[in-house]
């Protein structure tokens, strides 16, 4: 009993603290800090989907010559460099906004705007494309009922979860997670069983490695960690210490990783026709359920199959919505979005009109992209670029504000390792698709505009707390 009242007074204390910091940056607390650490872990996860390579596995696998693990690895470390940066921001910024924030306070509130606009990009379009690979894996399942008709559900089950604030939300979290691992580890102990001969090829294949055709597929499996960076979004929804939060960024990055290379790897030493998946691709993107079935018949296929679907159309959307809604919040209350967009429902404590606005778009978009034979191929060449640039002012952002403004010889945490994260993510801009770039800079330009109109009326980009010499 007294160790629980320990706990209980040690839990209070580091509310009471995480709200007073939240006022020296000239807000107030109105979202329910009800998230544990274990919770901002598991929203992790969730975010970035334990079997996310199940949908990417075929465009991976080709893209890199059959290093599908090689690539995992590789993009693991590269977004490692930038949870330590988001580590490191957070602690210096515990609030909602994510990169929007960190770049507003760490470099100048313009460029936080620009940074937010940004990765407002991806954000956006994510949750529509979580919904359309879902629907359409679930209509094929179910032929009977319409893709539009799963795109429906899926937005509206999430909304309501969303809205019913995020505990709710976290309970499902926990709940989902189980149910992915327990799939995953049915595959695993299958697959592995099943493996006529190891090998370490999908690790390293001397006949097909190219550091061009590595980092290709490295931009694409960067796809399946994009997510980590959603748990910053829950700064102000968190009853831990903020250093907890970057500690749970860099465990989910880790952990994830980890779970990514492990079933690429059993599911490359699988595929049924490997010569074909390499000189031809995975245009239906059946490439892992192929080698399920290779593995235990087609009761495995269709398990994996389906697991996709709920994971990227329930688990995955629920908590993209989420961070979607927090940094649309963020940036309203700054007036720096419609303010209307700033209003947190009294009794579940969220951005009510934020979470709505999200299922909007996002059906919408779904709907539309669902009308277009190309629709899942043109949103995933989309998604990644705006997270990519933002992340390239994150980067920077470490380095302005403990270098240059604070004078850090932490040459390590706010010098090499940023450095490093921004030139491994420039890498991966450079090269994206030309479609993703081209809608990227169209986004940017479109912010920057919006940013002029903002100075030609009077509204300078501003964030509360800041000093003059900071604005």
């Amino acid at each position: 009993m007294r160790g629980g009242a320990t706990h209980r007074r040690f839990s209070i204390n580091v509310r009471a603290m995480a709200q007073e910091d939240l006022r020296q940056f000239g807000y107030k607390q109105e979202l329910s800090r009800s998230l544990s650490f274990t919770d901002l872990l598991i929203y992790g996860l969730i975010f970035m989907v334990p079997i996310a390579p199940f949908g990417i596995f075929g465009s991976v696998y080709s893209g890199s010559g059959g290093m599908v693990a090689l690539a995992y690895v590789i993009g693991m470390v590269a977004m490692m460099f930038t949870a330590l940066s988001y580590a490191q921001m957070v602690r210096a910024f515990p609030m909602a906004g994510s990169v929007y924030s960190y770049a507003g306070r760490g470099i100048a509130p313009p460029v936080g705007f620009l940074a937010g606009w940004v990765i407002l990009l991806d954000y956006v379009l994510v949750p529509g494309l979580l919904y359309l690979v879902a629907s359409v894996a679930m209509h094929s399942l179910v032929p009977g009922v319409p893709v539009w008709l799963w795109l429906v559900a899926f937005v509206l089950l999430n909304t309501v979860v969303n809205y019913l604030g995020i505990k709710m939300t976290a309970r499902v979290n926990r709940i989902m997670l189980v149910a992915e691992l327990i799939i995953l580890a049915i595959f695993l102990v299958v697959g592995i069983a099943n493996i006529d001969k190891f090998s370490f090829s999908p690790l390293f294949n001397a006949d097909t490695f190219s550091w061009s055709v590595v980092f290709g597929a490295v931009s694409i499996a960067v796809l399946s960690f994009l997510g980590f960076d959603g748990i910053s979004m829950l700064a102000e929804e968190s009853r831990e210490e903020a250093r907890q939060i970057g500690r749970a960024m860099v465990g989910a990055l880790l952990l994830a990783g980890t779970l990514f290379v492990v079933q690429t790897w059993v599911a490359a030493l699988l595929v049924p026709d490997a010569p074909g998946l390499l000189e031809n691709g995975d245009p239906e993107g059946t490439a892992f359920y192929d080698a399920a079935r290779a593995a235990g018949g087609g009761w495995l296929a269709n398990l994996t199959a389906l697991a996709t679907a709920i994971a990227w159309g329930f688990a995955n959307s629920l908590v993209a919505q989420a961070a979607t809604s927090r940094l649309l919040y963020a940036m309203a209350r700054d007036r720096q979005m419609p303010r209307v967009l700033a209003r947190v429902n009294e009794k579940h404590r969220v951005p009510a009109n934020a979470t709505l606005l999200v299922a909007a778009v996002s059906l919408a978009l779904g709907l539309y992209m669902a009308s277009r034979d190309d629709g899942i191929s043109l949103l995933s060449t989309l998604v990644n670029f705006g997270a990519m640039t933002a992340f390239l002012a994150l980067h920077v952002a470490v380095v302005v504000h403990y270098v240059v403004r604070q004078g850090s010889r932490d040459w390590w945490r706010h010098l090499i390792v940023p450095v490093a994260g921004f030139l491994i993510l420039l890498y991966v801009v450079i090269n994206a698709d030309i479609a993703a770039q081209t809608l990227g800079f169209a986004w940017l330009g479109i912010g920057v505009i919006v940013l002029i109109v903002f100075y030609a009326t009077g509204r300078r980009p501003s964030l509360a707390g800041l000093s003059e010499g900071e604005k």
